[in-house]
């Protein structure tokens, strides 16, 4: 039988009729194949990846070790739903001991998420109809975007310039995209730049959101990973902040619990309950065994002190190689990122865009890294590189700055 008559049944939002007839590659993909290629044409030579963004290392023996015990429990078998009551103390002790976020109500202001991507991806789901618009930082994150015009809604982008500290310019939206907005996505630390807000900066955006009416979704994926004194700094710190939105958590980068999927929001109890309605017809909650163990990492956020350690050796490391080379890279105030203008040439082969430079150093350097070319042309550096130890990551890195310094880079 054929199956052609289901072409024309796929929705409009992912292509209609001409789903899976795209032809343009995405620089993903792009580099992907790549890799691939240079792996081929050269297979004896290390191909050194800084545009991997994950961590390289798994969860501490310590949370593995409770899940194990918790898996073998009859009672951790079920449906968790909504989640389980003591993940939801624990998140509320954790954003206290951490980011001085106290009073957080475990059963109405907490939730838990299969993972923080999914928790984007349902949020449009609570506010978003037809001809409604989300505020949304670019460079970034497109799954809150993506979902949002999957409702028929549309996306203001806001473009994060360095000159700006990589804040968005809340002052420069237009009035009539301000009347459509319902959601404000902002992401700090960011993911690319590696920019984090200031007090002053989500004071502004309490203040912004209460008179423009919107709901600010603070996605705090890197939070934990600050390289700034003092506590991490947390959204919900803010006078307000409470009142107008929520912040996500992940377990991803704070315990290298990537692949487990699990995060939880924590904020407005309205936000909350309606994200609580429409995940409960998606999912019946994260393996309970897995929550548990979740727990028992925000019981010791010593466990992120040491990743963050390491990560700061390795981007400080980073930074020397590349400044030597002709980069004006700095050292970011939180992620694992470095973001860095792109050269805008390479032994006499000039370039238009960072993807072409991103294609040229995996062919000509064996070195990968992600561009961006939404606001200007970068690359980002991640400090999630594979090494074995510490000599290691000095030997990847100074590899990595002898294959660019080779290049002869223009800038």
């Amino acid at each position: 039988m054929s199956d052609e008559y289901i072409q024309q049944l796929f929705a409009e939002r992912i292509g209609g009729e001409n789903f899976g007839k795209d032809t343009k590659i995405y620089k993903f993909e792009k580099i992907k194949r790549a890799k691939a290629e240079a792996r081929k044409s050269n297979p004896t030579k290390e191909l050194l990846d800084f545009g991997v963004g994950e961590p390289d290392e798994r969860a501490a023996d310590v949370v593995v070790e409770a899940l194990k015990i918790e898996c073998g429990k009859p009672e951790n078998r079920g449906y968790s739903d909504n989640g389980i009551a003591e993940l939801k103390a624990a998140a509320a002790k954790y954003m206290d001991k951490v980011y001085g976020v106290s009073g957080l109500d475990p059963e109405t202001e907490i939730i838990h998420s299969i993972g923080s991507k999914p928790a984007l991806a349902m949020l449009p789901d609570c506010f978003i109809n037809k001809g409604d618009a989300v505020l949304m930082t670019v460079p970034g994150y497109p799954v809150l975007a993506t979902h949002a015009e999957w409702h028929g809604g549309t996306t203001v982008k806001l473009p994060l310039k360095e000159e700006n500290g990589f804040l968005p310019d809340l002052d420069a939206i237009k009035e009539k995209d301000l009347k459509k907005a319902k959601i404000l996505y902002i992401n700090y630390p960011n993911n690319p730049t590696g920019a984090t807000a200031t007090v002053d900066f989500y004071k502004k955006v309490v203040e912004f959101a209460k008179t423009n009416n919107l709901v600010v979704v603070q996605d705090a994926a890197y939070a934990a990973l600050s390289y700034e004194s003092g506590k991490p700094l947390s959204f919900l710190t803010v006078p307000g902040a409470k009142d107008v939105g929520i912040e996500i958590h992940s377990f991803s980068k704070a315990y290298n619990m990537t692949g487990w999927r699990l995060a939880f929001l924590a904020g407005n109890k309205k936000v909350i309950s309606a994200f609580a309605n429409v995940k409960d017809n998606y999912d019946s909650g994260q393996f309970i065994a897995i929550q548990k163990a979740g727990v028992y990492a925000l019981e010791h956020p010593d466990l992120t002190d040491k990743i963050t350690a390491k990560y700061k050796r390795r981007l400080a490391l980073m930074v020397d190689a590349l400044n030597a080379v002709g980069f004006k890279a700095k050292m970011p105030g939180g992620s694992f990122y470095l973001y860095v203008k792109a050269p805008k040439g390479a032994n006499g082969t000039q370039f238009k865009s960072a993807e072409e430079v991103s294609e040229y150093f995996i062919k000509n350097a064996h070195i990968s890294t992600v561009p961006w070319d939404d606001v200007g042309s970068y690359l980002r550096f991640s400090a999630t590189f594979v090494a074995k130890d510490k000599e290691d990551e000095t030997r990847v890195i100074e590899e990595m700055g002898k294959r660019l310094g080779a290049l002869h880079l223009a800038f």
